[in-house]
């Protein structure tokens, strides 16, 4: 068959509900939830929408954030990372001692630190495919371990203060002027308008259905409008932070890295059908390895984007509700907990979501209590929206 014998048609509304029937829900869900969390948070306290409050979301989930990123890495194998909290505080706290107590330079600290958690990651790997150690049972053991080897390092004293006119700290405390703002905003939908189409020439030329024009044509303009709104809204107060520029970068480019090269559709493979995978002739035990590897890479980047907020690290660097909160904003962002299915964006959707409940009640004074039953609630619908979604994907 040639290409002149074939119709190339763009998806029809009716290809469009069957697509939403199988499970296909894409983003639509978050955007909704956060739609739903403006609006009654913005009605019960104004300060909840003003651009003091919004910078200070932007801060917020920036580390936790991160963490989630490198935990979709694992969750796309159908795997799970529970040490990735104790490792962005270990190597936060690696990273401390190198700088403030030895006096090297912050940016070789912040180097070797993040080499201590591809290390972290790479046994994590070695024991999860080599050993067949259940990865629950490999990164429980590490949620244990590297605690106990952080509150070791940091020794009696128990906490080590970073300099507040550091390196480290400066980066949670550097504002983008507008000029370089904007600049970052027209870049991104240069990017995203760019991708879109190449990608929708390459489906066009292997004779794949492809979406409408116009509907490529509203996501760009959604993403300009969502970009420019945040900038105006950013610039009012502080600026656009450096910590939210940092988060978005590694977003944007884990995402095209895992839709645009062959290592990300062998992530995919392996998380949709391991067998399958393996027969196609894919190296399943290295794709597994590199997937620990980044999870504990970005875990330790995360922990230093913490230590920058707080100019310090201590005994609780990395611990408290850090995991619970980056494995909830993955798979509530859209991340699949069964593999196969997700993107880097989930980590950004997600925690949006989760900092905007905690930020909301706290204006609120509603007790902490409330608030963890109210995220709990929203992680389980998350997980069955998932479940069905995967039932109705299934022949």
């Amino acid at each position: 068959m040639n290409a002149a014998t074939v119709t190339r048609k763009p998806y029809t509304p009716k290809e469009a509900v069957e697509r939403l029937r199988h499970g296909d829900l894409g983003a639509w869900p978050v955007v909704g939830a956060l739609i739903a969390i403006a609006v009654v948070f913005g009605s019960l306290n104004e300060h909840f929408l003003s651009p003091e409050n919004l910078t200070n979301l932007a801060l917020q989930m920036a580390a936790t954030g991160t963490i989630s990123l490198g935990i979709i890495m694992v969750l796309l194998l159908g795997e799970i990372d529970l040490s990735a909290g104790s490792v962005s505080g270990l190597c936060a706290v690696v990273m401390a001692i190198l700088s403030v107590r030895q006096g090297w330079n912050p940016i070789l600290a912040i180097v070797v630190a993040l080499a201590a958690g591809a290390l972290v990651g790479l046994l994590h790997g070695i024991m999860f495919t080599r050993l067949r150690m259940p990865s629950f049972v490999v990164t429980l053991a590490g949620l244990i371990g590297w605690q106990g080897l952080l509150l070791y390092l940091l020794g009696e004293g128990g906490i080590v203060n970073l300099p507040f006119d550091g390196f480290v700290a400066k980066l949670s405390d550097t504002w983008l002027p507008p000029w370089l703002a904007w600049l970052i905003v027209a870049m991104l939908v240069l990017v995203s308008g760019g991708s879109s189409l190449i990608n929708r020439r390459l489906r066009l030329a292997a004779e794949l259905p492809v979406p409408p024009a116009w509907w490529t044509a509203v996501k760009i303009g959604g993403l300009t409008l969502v970009l420019a709104g945040a900038v105006l809204v950013m610039s009012a107060d502080r600026g656009v932070p450096l910590l939210l520029v940092i988060f978005g970068t590694l977003v944007v480019a884990f995402d095209l890295v895992l839709r645009h090269t062959a290592f990300g559709r062998w992530m995919y493979a392996v998380g949709g059908n391991v067998e399958a995978a393996r027969r196609a002739g894919i190296s399943v035990t290295r794709i597994r390895v590199l997937a620990f590897v980044l999870s504990s890479t970005l875990a330790a980047f995360g922990g230093i984007l913490s230590a920058s907020r707080l100019s310090a690290v201590n005994q609780g660097s990395g611990g408290s509700d850090i995991l619970l909160m980056a494995i909830a904003a993955a798979v509530i962002g859209g991340t699949s907990l069964f593999g196969g299915r997700g993107r880097t964006y989930a980590a950004l959707l997600g925690i949006l979501v989760i900092q905007s409940i905690t930020n909301g009640m706290y204006l609120l004074s509603v007790d902490s209590s409330v608030r963890y039953m109210v995220t709990a609630a929203v992680l389980a619908l998350a997980v069955a929206i998932d479940s069905l979604a995967r039932r109705g994907s299934t022949p």
